[in-house]
């Protein structure tokens, strides 16, 4: 039998840890192999702040801070019995982070396409991921990201937490 691997897509909102909390239901009843929390960061408009200096130090306060919720989010798995191995990521939405050398980024399209293109290079079988109850006039004009998931997922389950 083929253990599977759960990717959760996961933006520190009521509903991502909702998603979390579901994951943490399923897993403490069956074999998984590993889950993966992971977080796609898009990184805030330079354009929106006074200097570099002032950026930077938004960008370093949202890290923490969803560093934090991550954290929070993996504690969580753990107390619910999660026998997996329970892993975090942040992916960044370029390789320009302006604190980070790291490999770890993303395409910068779109958070749904990178979540399963992470998806796909990790060979997770299932991807859960919150809705964010975002109305259809925002959702028209700003897309979704769960919808996204669910309408180009391919070869895998997607799992919407409402």
């Amino acid at each position: 039998m083929t253990l599977n691997k759960i990717l959760v897509a996961f933006d520190g909102s009521e509903n991502s840890f909702k998603a979390v909390e579901y994951v943490g239901d399923i897993v403490k009843h069956y074999p998984i192999s590993r889950v993966l929390i992971l977080y796609v960061e898009r990184l805030p408009d330079k354009d929106l702040y006074p200097d570099d200096e002032i950026w930077v130090s938004q960008c370093r306060k949202n890290e923490v801070e969803m560093t934090e919720k991550l954290s929070l989010a993996k504690q969580s798995l753990i107390k619910q019995g999660a026998c997996a191995d329970v892993v975090t990521e942040q992916y960044f939405a370029s390789c320009k982070s302006p604190f980070h050398d790291t490999d770890i980024c993303t395409t910068g399209r779109s958070i749904g396409m990178d979540i399963l293109r992470i998806r796909e290079e990790g060979n997770y079988d299932t991807v859960v991921i919150g809705r964010r109850g975002v109305s259809k006039a925002e959702e028209f004009l700003f897309g979704s990201v769960s919808t996204k998931v669910v309408q180009s997922a391919v070869d895998c389950t997607v799992w919407v937490v409402n």
